[in-house]
């Protein structure tokens, strides 16, 4: 996927973030790189007959928008040279030809740099003009009906010009071109404009000759400025010179003189609006600015328009103010010298062409277009705000409609733009322009959101990272959204990749975690209520249930995290066994690293989950108390029944010993220190819970072996006299519920008071004191 290229490009650039120049390459930076991925997933798209314009349109504008980027941003990253004024060069040379003048213009204004940078963008990414069909000579019908009337000396009447001049449709009224030949002057035209539109002149100047109209090719070459490195004192490379030009110079001579020629040829209301809007593109001024903006029929075209009228305008008004040009002005121009300005002067002016250029560029946020996606679409308010220069704004914004829901998730548009406005804030970042990082923030999260929509769980930390000071929280918020879908093994893999980007592995494991259990903790149900019952069959976990179970998980990967694994080990136990669910917290238990137990602070969270094995212990010794009583058959062998009742006997003293050991030692005692009155409640409650329980069933587990371990009755009766204990306070722990009630121990405890009566005699103290 796409996606998955994003990340390999932006995992390089981050390994590249102190190389600005190489962030910065024309050819391996940053933005052609994710240009070279538009291009060739375009390419793929093409090729697919199912693929919608619109899909085609959103990869073509976001190519286009990387190239602006690659465009524009060098220069502004660079500090300009330190190169001569073009006023400077006149005052030594007014013989400077007009191309090095130019150049010196451009150099002087760092917008003018820019937006000339721009229209090379947009002549780069225009679409390439149709080729009108090849032609075999110059207006082939039309000269043969002339030939045809010279030969015969019988004047045309079919309404077509009498000769071939190539602006006899104009001087001969009513006449024109044959039907065949009106369309190839029409198409061929239109072609140069695309020619002209694209930048690439050379190939426009190639199509006139091919088409026999060389006149077209000297007019359109008319739109060079003068090089003339013999006369000119600026470093040269020989090679720059066309070396098949006999010429020593190269363009046009007198330049102004042409340029005024082409606005009065495309003001000219009888000449066809093709030919207009030729001479329009080829000299664009205010003056024909409607001309060259009725072509337009994509936003691009109209940007086009407005930047390549702006540029040759500053170029113009700024040759205009320098005087003391040969070139421009004649011999008087150079008698009079060059015109002096303060720097103040020049600050002022520079400042108001700016203002200018501005209001100019924000008409386009408006402008009607025919074709293509329209002026208000995201890439084309991107390419607008790149070129004035307000990234911060154009980020705010898109972070705003994401807030606000302006932008519809379920929209084709939505992951792409979520795509290229995360990757545009970390370009940004990584070439040092400031960003806002509040919506930084808002359009990383959601370009997260869109990475787990589409499954790439591997890229999720690389761009979490990214988020600074939340990429902690954010990719923890990751990882608790796999929920149960990730076994083991791909949790500690998620986690790892923590790791690999940067981030804190026990920050995120901690965090993880704790959002976790937050999360389980809103979908189960709370400790409230009656006590549940034990010894009922439990059912199947819930989900919420085992997502609560592993969270744990996340703590137990790595051994620094241990302490707070410990913690989260009793928070979880105190749920379970409060909730009656001991098999849950004995599978919790079987999980957890066995170096828990030895740690040792701080002391009451140690002691609390020692007091959580120590009843887990007992509760395995009393299930095998059960097992081995079930082993007890009727026609057992002798040896094998003492085998069995030697067993049999050691387990109910283990069981016996487990449990006294516990009664009297104040388990889940504390001064709840830590975690308020919630844990106070909670430890309450499971000593309710699981202290009857344990005293109940000792009783039993005595009392009913009495017949084959007959002191083990004494030993029942005497426990009473443990629950009866004020030291220990075990009587407290009963409830008024069905079970629990301390009038079911004493029920049980009348019941084998009688039952030492059984053997005979009358007094129902004597198993206690023989």
């Amino acid at each position: 996927m796409a996606e998955a290229r994003y990340a390999e490009v932006l995992s390089l650039g981050q390994s590249m973030k102190d190389d600005l120049g190489g962030l910065l390459d024309p050819e391996t930076g940053f933005a052609p790189r994710l240009r070279q991925i538009c291009r060739e997933q375009l390419a793929e798209y093409e090729d697919n007959p199912r693929a919608l314009q619109e899909e085609l349109d959103l990869l073509r504008m976001e190519q286009s928008t990387w190239g602006l980027l690659q465009a524009v941003m060098p220069a502004r990253k660079t500090e300009p040279l330190a190169l001569p004024s073009a006023r400077e060069l006149i005052a030594e040379n007014p013989y400077t030809p007009t191309s090095t003048l130019a150049q010196a213009i451009m150099n002087a204004s760092p917008l003018l740099s820019e937006l000339i940078v721009v229209r090379e963008w947009l002549q780069e990414t225009a679409p390439l003009p149709q080729h009108p069909e090849a032609t075999t000579g110059y207006w082939k019908f039309t000269k043969h009906s002339v030939m045809q009337s010279l030969r015969t000396g019988v004047g045309q009447r079919d309404g077509l010009v009498r000769k071939m001049d190539p602006d006899a449709v104009h001087r001969e009224d009513g006449r024109g071109l044959a039907s065949d030949d009106a369309n190839y002057e029409k198409s061929l035209v239109q072609a140069l404009y695309g020619y002209v539109r694209s930048g690439r002149l050379a190939d426009a100047i190639d199509l006139c000759r091919r088409a026999h109209q060389p006149w077209r090719a000297v007019s359109i070459r008319g739109s060079r400025f003068l090089q003339w490195k013999d006369i000119s004192t600026e470093p040269h490379d020989d090679d720059s010179m066309d070396a098949d030009d006999p010429e020593p110079w190269l363009g046009n001579r007198k330049r102004k003189l042409w340029k005024s020629t082409c606005t009065r040829a495309a003001l000219n209301s009888s000449l066809p609006d093709y030919e207009r809007i030729l001479y329009a593109a080829l000299a664009p001024s205010p003056q024909t600015s409607i001309i060259v903006k009725s072509a337009c029929r994509t936003w691009e075209d109209h940007l086009w328009a407005q930047i390549s009228i702006m540029c040759e305008e500053k170029e113009s008004m700024e040759m205009s103010r320098l005087g003391g040009s040969f070139w421009e002005g004649g011999l008087s121009a150079v008698e009079l010298g060059v015109r002096t300005s303060s720097h103040e002067e020049e600050e002022a002016e520079e400042d108001e062409w700016e203002k200018e250029v501005i209001g100019a560029l924000e008409t386009l946020k408006t402008v009607a277009v025919a074709e293509g996606p329209p002026a208000d679409h995201a890439f084309h308010f991107s390419q607008l705000h790149i070129i004035l220069d307000r990234t911060s704004t154009l980020l705010e914004t898109f972070a705003s409609g994401l807030r606000d829901g302006s932008y519809s998730q379920t929209s084709f548009e939505y992951a792409t733009m979520c795509r290229f406005f995360a990757h545009l804030c970390l370009y940004l970042q990584m070439i040092d322009i400031p960003v806002p990082p509040l919506a930084t923030q808002v359009i990383l999260e959601s370009y997260l959101q869109v990475l787990e929509a589409a499954g790439q769980r591997d890229l999720i930390a690389m761009y979490a990272g990214a988020l600074g000071d939340n990429a902690v929280e954010r990719y923890a918020m990751f990882l608790v959204s796999l929920e149960l879908s990730a076994d083991t093994s791909e949790r500690r893999l998620a986690l790892t990749r923590a790791r690999d980007h940067g981030l804190d592995m026990d920050r995120v494991a901690i965090a993880t975690a704790e959002r976790t259990i937050e999360k389980a903790f809103e979908l189960l149900p709370l400790l409230r209520g009656p006590l549940p019952s034990i010894i009922a069959m439990q059912s199947q976990p819930t989900d919420a249930e085992l997502f609560l179970l592993r969270s744990i998980e996340w703590t137990t990967f790595m051994d620094t995290t241990y302490d707070t694994a410990l913690e989260q080990a009793n928070v979880i136990l105190r749920y379970f066994l409060g909730s009656g669910r001991v098999q849950l917290a004995q599978t919790l238990l079987g999980m957890l690293p066995s170096e828990l137990a030895s740690i040792g602070e701080p002391e009451e969270r140690a002691t609390e989950y020692l007091h959580y094995r120590q009843f887990f212990m007992i509760w395995e010794t009393l299930e095998r108390v059960v097992e081995c009583q079930a082993l007890d058959v009727p026609n057992m062998a002798k040896e094998t029944r003492l085998a069995w009742l030697r067993d049999y006997r050691d387990l109910i003293d283990q069981a016996d010993d487990q449990i006294t050991k516990l009664l009297t030692s104040e388990w889940l005692v504390t001064d709840v220190e830590t975690g308020g009155d919630r844990r106070r409640l909670e430890l309450i409650r499971i000593r309710q819970m699981y202290i009857p329980e344990l005293i109940i069933r000792l009783h039993s587990m005595l009392y009913t072996s009495r017949n084959r371990i007959p002191e083990n009755l004494k030993r029942a009766l005497q426990l009473a006299n443990i629950v009866a204990d004020s030291r220990y306070k075990l009587y407290e722990d009963f409830v008024n519920e069905e079970g629990r009630r301390l009038s079911d121990y004493l029920g049980a405890v009348r019941q084998a008071m009688l039952g030492g009566l059984e053997h005979g005699g009358s007094d129902p103290f004597r198993v206690v004191s023989s």
